[in-house]
């Protein structure tokens, strides 16, 4: 597994893609979406090109977008209000995430990751000069405010969250956000706080976005992706809400990074984010994620905790193979029985081993179905 500053490099994650390809597996193993985009999108996305979208926008991002922002989160279920000053478009989150840490680190601050989580925020938390400093989520992949209490120490400067959260698909609740401030409020604690599966939460559960809590709002760089609500991750679109102080000093650093985001996919997003409706989404990816649920109990795998919300599902492997890691395990699973996964430990910075692996449903559900039924059979 190749390093980097001491932490999983990408190329593991992509590996076992290739290995699915190289054996003609099944592949669930990464989120990325192989079905096809709203065709308003393309439409729109034309309509671009033909107007002037060839130049950089505004430092903010295209005017028009940023008011179609305000518009969407004043609709939603639980509105979001929000000012054009607030607002930031950048190229993806993974580059809010990394600038949001540029804006608040000095050196050897501390920075508090909640495990299991994405394999980017350790080494941007070190690229910054700052130190990771790692909470395990409990067996059922809670948190225990005890112990996490026990992480804050004077050298704490921020804390990562990210809600539904990849791998486990937990969300968390205006509770969470509560237990959270009650810790951090009478300390120079900022939040960062990846919100980019919002639109995918499931069944009875709502998203409580960080950015609603009157107080944790003013601590808050709180991060969302186009490219995960339409499936247009290389259209490299995302957006971050923020105080107005904390927006200001964002785009400082903004500015000598990557000063904006693609300009005829901010055009098109505008146009869409008025006619996209939310509820839609949420019901396909519900469906995909009850298929899969469906057809994997007619497997030997278990699934623990059926998915709040994001796009993957962890399912405990042990009633196989108690002898194999999870590492073993994923590579046996997409080699010799042709589905393709991943283990749970990636998503840890020094853990070896889990009873657990990760799939994605944000499939065809033809895939969903031919993967599962293969895995009832050969199993």
């Amino acid at each position: 597994m190749d390093k980097i500053f001491g932490f999983t490099h990408y190329s593991f994650f992509t590996e076992m893609s290739e290995l699915a390809d190289r054996h003609g597996s099944f592949d669930l193993s990464l989120g990325l979406p192989d079905f096809d985009i709203d065709e308003r999108l393309k439409i729109l996305l034309k309509e671009a090109a033909e107007k002037d979208t060839y130049h950089y926008e505004p430092l903010a991002g295209n005017p028009l977008l940023i008011e179609s922002i305000i518009r969407y989160n004043a609709k939603r279920t639980h509105r979001i209000p929000v000012t054009t000053k607030e607002i930031t478009i950048v190229p993806c989150a993974t580059f809010a995430l990394y600038t949001s840490l540029k804006s608040i680190l000095n050196q050897h601050d501390e920075v508090i990751i909640i495990q299991p989580s994405y394999y980017t925020y350790g080494p941007a938390v070190v690229m910054n000069g700052g130190i990771p400093v790692y909470y395990d989520l409990d067996g059922d992949f809670t948190i225990n405010w005890d112990l996490f209490k026990n992480c804050i120490t004077e050298k704490t400067k921020a804390v990562i969250v990210n809600s539904p959260q990849n791998p486990t698909g937990k969300v968390w609740k205006k509770e969470d956000w509560n237990q959270l401030y009650e810790l951090i409020k009478d300390r120079d604690i900022y939040l960062i706080s990846e919100e980019i599966y919002d639109t995918y939460c499931y069944d009875e559960v709502n998203h409580y976005s960080s950015f609603i809590h009157p107080e944790l709002r003013e601590k808050t760089f709180c991060i969302f992706s186009f490219g995960k609500m339409f499936h247009t991750s290389g259209w490299k679109v995302s957006y971050m809400l923020a105080s107005e102080t904390l927006t200001a000093r964002f785009q400082c650093h903004q500015q000598y990074i990557s000063y904006s985001a693609n300009a005829p996919a901010q055009y098109a997003i505008a146009k869409y984010l008025d006619v996209f409706d939310p509820a839609v989404n949420k019901e396909i990816m519900q469906n995909k994620r009850n298929i899969f649920n469906q057809l994997i109990q007619e497997t030997p795998l278990q699934v623990e905790q059926q998915a709040e919300g994001s796009v993957f599902q962890v399912v405990n492997f042990r009633d196989i193979s108690t002898t194999m890691t999870d590492v073993e395990f994923s590579k046996w699973l997409t080699i010799e029985k042709n589905v393709s996964c991943l283990p749970l430990s990636a998503f840890y910075n020094s853990r070896q081993n889990s009873d657990y692996i990760r799939f994605s449903f944000a499939k065809k559900d033809e895939l969903i179905i031919q993967a599962l039924e293969h895995l009832k059979r050969n199993l």
